[in-house]
């Protein structure tokens, strides 16, 4: 279901036991399509829809209230926001207000990045976070000595959150960027190439991203199912993009891919 939603415009998704929550752009969003595209799915059940306007507000004091709670990953990194206390020692400690962005470390996509990032050598890396959400992924390849990161946001809001969530941190050698993968062309070639979008922004800018990868270098992709794999590897394997590895949580994927070309 997420991947036939995500060809029809939708972003990000959200199971849950009774069902699938998934976001689009206000502008883009057409009930018409939806309605067909639900009715020519593979069910016996009936599914039900319904949906609403998320207006802008709050979202530090809705985090708070609702949902962000300090959450530690792969007992080295520790992810808070400024109002948390009591908060756990251990290697990296990240502190994110979220606002309208998304990047917590509380999804399975963002936090198969992290585990992934943890145990690798960034130590005087350059990298590229594409679709960087809140920062948080750039970050803490900050904070394991990565030299330069180049940090790319297309939405305003989450661009602006970004930029103050680099500053709570003081890593300076993130540069965050707004714009879309048309940025890219005026960035050198990197050691690592983060990208936590979805599968069809990945597929139709992953030519970008391999052209700004070292050889050698190894790009992490996420924010799919693990069925979206063969999608994007079939890409891929014509970029001199090598498949390494992919891990699973929650039926979401993160799949590794070294370039040898």
């Amino acid at each position: 279901m997420a991947a036939i939603l995500c060809e029809n415009g939708y972003e990000s998704f959200v199971p849950d036991e009774t069902g699938l929550t998934a976001y689009i752009k206000r502008e883009l969003f057409n009930s018409e399509i939806l309605t067909d595209v639900l009715s020519s799915f593979p069910m016996d059940n009936k599914i039900t829809l319904s949906h609403e306007i998320i207006e802008g507000q709050d979202w530090n004091s809705e985090w708070e209230k609702n949902y962000f709670q300090p959450i530690v990953v792969g007992d080295k990194c520790v992810i808070h926001s400024s109002f948390h206390n009591d908060i756990p020692l251990v290697d990296y400690d990240i502190v994110i207000d979220p606002k309208m962005a998304f990047g917590t470390g509380h999804h399975a996509t963002t936090s198969l990045i992290i585990r992934q990032l943890l145990e690798m050598n960034l130590l005087d890396k350059d990298v590229i976070d594409m679709g960087t959400g809140t920062g948080i992924l750039a970050i803490l390849c900050a904070m394991c000595g990565a030299k330069n990161v180049s940090a790319i946001e297309i939405d305003e809001f989450a661009y602006v959150n970004a930029v103050e969530n680099v500053k709570l941190n003081g890593v300076p050698q993130i540069n965050v960027l707004h714009g879309d993968a048309t940025l890219l062309k005026g960035e050198n070639r990197v050691d690592v190439f983060i990208a936590n979008i979805n599968r069809n922004i990945i597929t139709n800018d992953i030519n970008a991203y391999a052209d700004k990868l070292k050889r050698e270098g190894v790009m992490l992709l996420s924010g799919f199912y693990e069925e979206d794999i063969p999608v994007i590897m079939e890409k891929a394997n014509l970029l001199g993009l090598k498949y390494k590895s992919h891990y699973v949580q929650d039926k979401w994927s993160c799949l590794i891919l070294e370039k040898i070309v």
